[in-house]
């Protein structure tokens, strides 16, 4: 069977039976390789009789050799004649003597085993490791002979008594030895201590065991569909308190009836044995052996088996046996999973403390099995290199050096070769190539010519990170980038690496050329916004080219502007030298026809010679903000290969006067202003005289520091004013910062002016300025303030990335099955975006409308802007602007009433596209990356208000967007109004908010208590509405979905997202947070579960909680209620429908006893699960093939 045929996969226990049918021979020696003949030993854990010849068609004593015998058993030595791959496949098998259990169902939580039999888990332990007893049997004939016993006992004793006192004492006496013979019943667990004292007393009444024999024989008596039917039962009868459990067990019975699973199998007999190459044992230099740690597990096992057989054949005595039994479990239990008992795990044998690496830690974690190598793989016909820049290239191609693409394209060389008869077979081939003869980089450089490769540069943090180029054969050693396409990578030329890919196939090639070619990945599919930015030199280029300057005579006087006839006849002029680049001339505007006359330089008219014919006259100076708004301008108007063109031309423009301009600068291009020690003597009084008030008591702490620190900020700012009058206006320094090429003003005010206020580790101003600037130098105090601040700055920085990229892991989890899976999904609803809702966040208020569809006409007195239906494009957006709309009605991911998915017309447009977003596009992704790819530019502080540890602090950056998605309860939360009303009264000292209002219909005063040193946000007399926040910081998400709804904590989740990164200056479309907030809601918890086969509680998806009730409803059955329920995405992604995806994502083992028990299928519809089994992925091109 294919993969590609693959629709589901299912898992569940295996029974005894299933393991043997894998097997291939049983295992009896616990031996591994033959020192001296290097040979598997017979019956061993390597056995070649069991496992498969270890050479390709040989048996192990030689005498079958070559595939014309294939299929053979020799009769020497029993081994089959195959292909030793074999050895990757074929399994074994031990037999064990006595059961043992399993741990992952016993101590798994909750406890399995524990659940089956309503006990907990340590008790169960203790039965199973022999040290308590459990009561298997109870004889009721012999329980009522005894207690007609000892009531004719009791009544003889009562007779022969005088005393009242006796007589009583006698009666206590008797009850207690009764209730002790009643409260033996099946099932009850007894110490050691409490079955000895039993067993003396009532020893001929009941019968006990002990080990995993015994609970695993009472697991077999169990007949599932019964248990289901009590449980349900008990289930309607029960109090609340103990429902849950009941329910708990009802479900874990349920799922094993419907997977036919039984209890029993929770036991082993027979332990299956990896294949001995996927343990595998190889020999070192040295002539000793490294093995997989799997070998040692597997050995103990078997010695302690043999051991434990030996010991039953001679009838030891059963204390001996039990104890053999015990250590035979945990050798079991160390095999399957030696992390999970604690106190009892495996070390090496080598000493130390390391220990033992068992079967399920190899699944789990990011060096498991599912991380390393089912979702990432190696890739052959590969490379990686350091970039350079490559300003001679084209944008869609990279500088390939040429010894890496031989090794990249050897295959087809070789192929070319024996086609062009160079050579006659492969090695002839290879050594050519080896060689490096001539014909070879003639063949190459024709195969290159139509293929592309794909580059990429670690971290990947969104899919511009790979792209695809035509390569370039260059000489040296390093990867030729074009420089347009950094900023898309994030890379610069300090020493990057970048790694090269050949997508093989002629349809990976297709899809590569196009999908992924550079020149088609030009906007961010998190903005809409053009990803290239003609920046740093090229900016500077065109800002120096663009500049006009009044023309003067030789004595610098003012003389008369030239005019000109024609564009030819100035770019001639300033070729040969009469008219300087920049100076001002007249001349007929070139690209309009109305005969205008225009003031502009040379540099002007080459910068529109360069632009599009038909694109307006740019007569503006020409810095990187206007630049980037003439390329976003021509991508949008010019869509294809003329802008890649013209941006490819201005590139080279840029390069090429920056270049001629010449700039340079030195430290001497950097002056101290003389005014500067005046103003700091000046700054110094001030300082002085705070200082004293402190002192005579006149200022807190807080606000002398306060005072302080403003005082250095306006000196601050007053040499910054300072500086930019000091610098001359047209030298190296002012160019480059108006130009926009680097740098703020900021960095020149530091280097010549003063550094000014730096932070502590802690966040907060230090109160002493650096009064010296880099020009200056620092003394010593100075500098050791400067550096403290810098150092946490560069430790901050790699903390971040690592949790930036563990939320985009945990984003990419939750979201990745969401994909664009219909037309149209006919929703009327949308939602109402609001332009106060944008201002309040400092956000754009057009920018949440771009790209979405229209749900009702947009009008501003009496004059539509856009009509119903349509799409929200740029130009629309302008007019909207320019209007001043103040709300409109659009379509939403959040509204989408598609069952998977999301549908076309509420997702709206695909941003990297400008279009309507195609059918199975993975939205999912796309949204996770444009969320977590800005994530390292969040800060990672949690703000202190007013330095004041404890005053509440309020989380902010990355920990609160990691807050919010997780819907954890913040810290800092603030208080929420729970009723409508009107406040009365505020008490500042007890902070106490009083509220009159109306809460389930009656008049009420509600009192809040407001945490010490919070602001609070009302005033008395002021109207509150539900839920509102009373003071600052920020709400409790579930509290909130509570009280005010699904629409209210969806847009408060939005909003709050948004908040965070527009005040990082960050832009993200809402449409991708929205798409994670719509996972967030996307689970029903059960209430009433009706004609279903649900429990009440559980939690599942509610697209297959709502094709159950379509289906109930149309065979006129009860149908199910649910409400939907918020989960944080962590919770989400591990409560995924897809097992694979769970188990790849956290705690693999919990995922893998679940589905294992309920033998859960995985239908295969989101991306990780289709990556790990092997299968093309469900999206893109993949969906329509997935369709058909």
């Amino acid at each position: 069977m294919r993969v590609i045929d693959l629709e589901s996969i299912r898992v569940k226990i295996a029974s005894p039976d299933d393991i043997l049918s894998w097997s291939h021979g049983e295992v009896t020696r616990p031996e591994t390789i033959n020192y001296r003949t290097q040979k598997p030993e017979k019956d061993g854990l390597f056995d070649e009789r069991i496992f498969g010849p270890e050479k390709d068609y040989e048996c192990s004593c030689g005498k079958y050799k070559r595939i014309r015998y294939k299929g053979v058993i020799c009769d020497r030595c029993g081994v089959e004649v195959t292909k030793s791959h074999v050895r990757r496949e074929r399994m074994g098998h031990i037999k064990l003597h006595s059961p043992v259990s399993h741990i992952w169902f016993l101590r798994g939580v909750p406890s399995r085993m524990g659940l089956v039999l309503n006990k907990s888990s340590q008790q169960l332990e203790k039965v199973i490791y022999f040290s308590s007893y459990i009561i298997t049997k109870v004889d009721n004939e012999a329980r009522q002979a005894i207690l007609d016993q000892v009531e004719q006992e009791f009544k003889t004793k009562v007779k022969k008594e005088t005393t009242e006192a006796k007589k009583n004492e006698l009666k206590q006496l008797k009850e207690k030895v009764k209730e002790e013979i009643l409260e033996i019943k099946p099932l009850r667990i007894l110490s050691e201590v409490a079955y000895y004292e039993l067993s003396l007393k009532f020893g001929e009444m009941f019968e006990v065991g002990t080990g995993a024999e015994v609970v695993k024989d009472l697991f077999g008596k169990i007949d599932l569909a019964v248990v289901v039917e009590e449980l349900v039962k008990e289930a309607k009868e029960a109090p609340p308190a103990n429902k849950k459990k009941i329910l708990r067990r009802l479900k874990l019975f349920q799922g094993m009836l419907r997977a036919k699973v039984r209890p029993e199998w929770m036991f082993m007999d027979v332990l299956p044995i990896l294949p001995p190459d996927l343990r595998p044992m190889v020999q070192l230099d040295g002539g000793r052996y490294a093995s997989s740690d799997l070998n040692d597990l597997y050995r103990r096992v078997i010695n302690r088996n043999n051991r434990l057989k030996y010991l039953q054949e001679i009838s030891a005595p059963p204390v001996i046996v039990r104890n053999e039994k015990r250590m035979l479990q945990e050798a079991v239990d160390a095999l399957i999973d030696n992390e999970m008992r604690k106190g009892v795990t495996t070390t090496a044998t080598t000493g130390g403390k390391r220990l033992l690496k068992s079967l399920a830690s190899m699944l789990a974690g990011k060096q498991g099995r599912f991380r390393q190598n089912l979702l990432g793989k190696r890739v052959d016909y590969s490379g990686r290199s350091v970039i350079a820049v490559g300003p001679e290239l084209k944008f869609n191609q990279c500088g390939l050096p040429k010894i890496m693409a031989l090794e990249i394209f050897k295959p087809f060389v070789i192929k070319r070769i024996l086609d062009k008869e160079l050579a006659y077979n492969i090695r002839g081939a290879s050594r050519l190539i080896d060689d490096k003869v001539t014909e070879v980089w003639a063949i190459l450089e024709e195969i290159v010519k139509d293929k592309v490769v794909l580059l990429n540069r670690a971290p990947t943090l969104h899919r511009l990170g790979i792209q695809a180029f035509h390569p370039v054969l260059v000489e040296g050693e390093t990867i030729k980038l074009h420089p347009l396409v950094c900023e898309a990578f994030n890379a610069d030329f300090d020493g990057d690496q970048m790694a090269v890919y050949l997508p093989l196939s002629q349809e990976a090639q297709k899809e590569a050329k196009e999908i992924m070619l550079s020149s088609l990945n030009l906007l961010r599919p998190a903005t809409g916004l053009p990803v290239i930015g003609p920046f740093r030199d090229i900016a500077l280029g065109c800002y120096m080219l663009t500049k006009i300057k009044d023309p003067i005579d030789a004595n610098g006087k003012p003389k008369d502007v030239k005019i000109y006839s024609s564009e030819a006849e100035a770019i001639t002029a300033f070729e040969y030298k009469f008219l300087p680049l920049n100076e001002k001339i007249k001349i007929q505007n070139p690209k309009s026809e109305a005969h205008e006359i225009i003031e502009t330089c040379v540099g002007r008219l080459i910068l529109n010679s360069n632009l599009p014919a038909t694109y307006p006259y740019v007569n503006k100076l020409i810095d990187n903000k206007a630049l980037k708004a003439v390329v976003r301008d021509i991508i949008e108007k010019y869509p294809g290969q003329e802008s890649i063109d013209t941006i490819d031309r201005v590139k080279d423009m840029g390069f090429e006067y920056c270049t001629l301009a010449g700039i340079s600068w030195g430290m001497d291009d950097l002056i101290v202003p003389k005014e500067k020690a005046a103003m700091l003597k000046e700054a110094e009084a001030e300082v002085e005289k705070i200082e004293e008030h402190y002192q005579k008591g006149f200022l807190s702490h807080d606000e002398k520091t306060s005072q302080k620190i403003l005082v250095w900020q306006k000196i601050k700012t007053r040499l910054e004013a300072l500086l930019k009058t000091t610098l001359p206006e047209d030298g190296p320094v002012l160019n480059i910062i108006n130009a926009g090429a680097r740098a703020t003003w900021s960095q020149p005010v530091q280097m010549a002016g003063m550094k000014g206020l730096v932070n502590n580790p802690a966040g907060d101003i230090i109160e002493l300025p650096v009064k010296s600037s880099f020009a200056e130098g620092f003394n010593v105090l100075e500098y050791f303030i400067s550096t403290h601040g810098a150092r946490k700055g560069t430790a901050d920085t790699a903390l971040r990335t690592s949790s930036a990229g563990y939320l985009t892991r945990r984003l990419i989890d939750v979201a990745h099955d969401v994909i664009i899976f219909e037309e149209d999904c006919g929703d009327k609803k949308g939602t109402v975006v609001y332009k106060k809702d944008a201002d309040d966040i400092e956000q754009d208020f057009t920018f949440k409308l771009v790209g979405r569809v229209c749900l009702e006409d947009i009008v501003k007195d009496k004059k539509v802007i856009v009509k119903k239906g349509e799409i929200i494009d740029w130009p629309k957006v302008a007019e909207i602007k320019k209007e001043e709309v103040e709300r409109a009605i659009v379509r939403t991911v959040l509204s989408c009433k598609s069952n998977r998915g999301v549908c076309q017309k509420c997702y709206g447009w695909d941003l990297a596209r400008n279009n309507l977003i195609n059918l199975g596009e993975a939205v999912g992704v796309i949204a996770a990356q444009a969320i977590g790819e800005p994530g390292t530019q969040l800060t990672l502080r949690t703000h202190h208000l007013g330095g004041v540890a404890g005053a509440g602090d309020i989380t902010q950056g990355l920990p609160r967007i990691e807050e919010i998605f997780e819907s954890r309860i913040p810290k800092g939360e603030a208080v929420m109004s729970i009723a409508e009303g009107k406040i009365t009264h505020i008490d500042e000292e007890k902070r106490i908010i009083t509220i009159e209002g109306k809460k389930g219909g009656k008049n009420n005063s509600l009192e809040y208590k407001i945490p010490g040193k919070v602001g609070i946000l009302v005033s008395v007399g002021q109207e509150v509405r539900d839920s509102q926040p009373l003071c600052q910081g920020n709400l409790d998400l579930k509290k909130l979905y509570k009280s005010s709804g699904l629409e209210e904590a969806q847009k408060y989740i939005l909003k709050e997202v948004q908040r965070i990164y527009s005040s990082q200056g960050v832009d993200i479309h809402d449409k991708h947070i929205e798409v994670i907030i719509q996972k967030m809601f996307s689970k029903m918890k059960i209430r009433e579960e009706g004609d279903s086969d649900w429990v009440k509680g559980e939690v599942l998806e509610s697209f297959i909680f709502n094709e159950e009730v379509d289906r109930l409803k149309d065979l006129k059955k009860e149908a199910p209620i649910g409400t939907r329920v918020l989960l944080g995405i962590s919770e989400v992604a591990l409560a995924s429908e897809s097992f694979l995806s769970a188990a790849s994502f956290q705690q693999t083992s919990r995922v893998l006893i679940k589905a294992a028990l309920e033998g859960k299928e995985d239908k295969l519809m989101g991306l990780k699960e289709n990556v790990i089994i092997g299968k093309l992925i469900p999206v893109g091109t993949g969906f329509e093939k997935r369709k058909k």
